[in-house]
């Protein structure tokens, strides 16, 4: 087999903390230009397929009383039920159905993210290989052929902005939320992924499951509008069961389950590199087309650059997917839902059964960290030239050639299993020579 030459050798970057506040510029990338022209480009990802089988007569959606499409919805985009999640802080464009007693309910697989609200839209994040995340609604109105209305622009004040470092992405947030889930601005909020510590998770979200003696956030309001001195969320730890708290007959579930939150922190985040490594590079390779034909182009210096902007991007793709910095776990964790079984039981797996889906839930949150998002439609969309650089990094990594203190919490085993299984679950992986 011949091999495939990658980048050349690679020197380590230092990742700067660059991130801007201009609402659709990051590092240069202006997503509503070209090449990547985010407004202006159809999207092509899961829902507008569905949108076209609901056109073409091949899929109906089924309205069902106050969950209207919902489990519909689910169902034709294979997102289990189990994966759901509740906030009731009112962060989102439908603030006003959300409280406490009417929290929304969030459910995901790999690609798609999915809110539903009583009373209000079904607002749907997804993957799309040009655009990042795509954003749509569903009115929740009874009719023959239903339509998800694309929203290229609406979205983007709170998802294409500082939060979701700069690019079409997703953010989890905690915050203070006061007895109606309106978040108390003086007491601060945070957002958050598979690094923040455990008991600064979850403000403002309902959380079931078993976690010891960690404490975190959820299950929580504040007593008034003002910023706490202290907080005392003792009632609000190791809860398995909401129903004391507003009638969860009216959701498809009963659950907010624990380890489904983690997995939605790690997601959210991964999402937004893989974008920003996307963007990234179509916009170098971009400028550099433009370079080149510029009288008295220098050839290696363009090119220079545009390697440079392509190991910015993927070395904060490579240790966000080795979870860098995760934040340890201090004894084991439980769900409530059945999601940690279901969610490992899609993973593929190598010839001793190992999979980057198989949960630790003691010490940290994946028995293999290695995001298991390289599988997904996003990551095998990226250009190839960030491909090839994320493929030669992990590999000089999990072989033990890079001993950097980004990756010293991978154990020498920890590299050996993940190399064993992305060689026999990723083909273009084990496809490529490494020289």
């Amino acid at each position: 087999m011949t091999a495939v030459r990658l980048l050349r050798p690679i020197r380590m970057i230092g990742l700067l903390a660059c991130w801007g506040f201009a609402s659709v510029c990051n590092a240069g990338v202006n997503y509503e230009e070209p090449p990547i022209n985010y407004s202006k480009t159809p999207p092509s990802n899961a829902i507008s397929r569905l949108q076209a089988r609901i056109d073409d007569g091949t899929v109906a959606l089924k309205f069902e009383g106050s969950q209207g499409y919902l489990r519909s919805v689910l169902d034709l985009l294979n997102i289990p039920v189990s994966s759901q999640v509740m906030t009731f802080a009112k962060t989102s464009l439908q603030a006003h159905h959300i409280s406490p007693t009417t929290p929304r309910a969030l459910y995901f697989n790999d690609d798609v993210h999915l809110g539903f609200v009583q009373d209000g839209l079904i607002e749907i994040a997804v993957s799309d290989p040009l655009l990042g995340m795509a954003f749509y609604t569903l009115e929740q109105s009874a009719t023959e052929k239903p339509r998800f209305v694309h929203n290229a622009n609406n979205c983007l004040t709170c998802h294409g902005a500082a939060r979701t470092r700069n690019i079409p992405g997703l953010q989890v947030r905690s915050v203070y939320p006061d007895p109606k889930g309106q978040p108390v601005i003086a007491a601060g909020s945070l957002r958050t992924d598979h690094t923040s510590p455990f008991e600064k998770r979850w403000g403002g979200w309902y959380v079931t499951g078993r976690h010891g003696t960690q404490q975190h956030l959820g299950n929580f309001t504040l007593p008034d509008t003002k910023k706490p001195k202290s907080i005392d969320n003792s009632a609000g730890q190791n809860v398995t069961d909401l129903a004391s708290r507003f009638d969860t007959s009216k959701y498809l579930s009963g659950h907010s389950d624990l380890i489904a939150l983690l997995v939605l922190e790690h997601q959210t985040d991964a999402h937004n590199f893989m974008t920003l490594a996307n963007f990234e590079t179509r916009h170098a390779m971009f400028v550099e087309s433009q370079q080149l034909q510029e009288p008295n182009a220098v050839a290696t210096e363009i090119q220079q650059q545009t390697q440079r902007r392509i190991e910015k991007a993927g070395e904060a793709l490579v240790r966000y997917f080795l979870f860098s910095g995760e934040a340890p776990l201090k004894g084991p964790l439980e769900g409530t839902s059945g999601f940690a079984k279901e969610f490992a039981a899609q993973g593929r797996r190598d010839r001793q059964g190992r999979s980057l889906r198989d949960f630790d839930l003691k010490n940290r949150i994946f028995k293999y960290p290695c995001s298991y998002l390289i599988d997904s439609q996003a990551f095998d969309a990226l250009p190839v030239p960030m491909k090839q650089y994320v493929y030669q990094r992990l590999n000089a990594i999990l072989t033990g050639d890079e001993q950097s203190a980004e990756f010293e919490h991978l154990s020498f085993d920890d590299r050996q299993a993940i190399l064993s299984i992305l060689r026999a679950t990723k083909p273009e992986f084990s496809m490529l020579g490494f020289d």
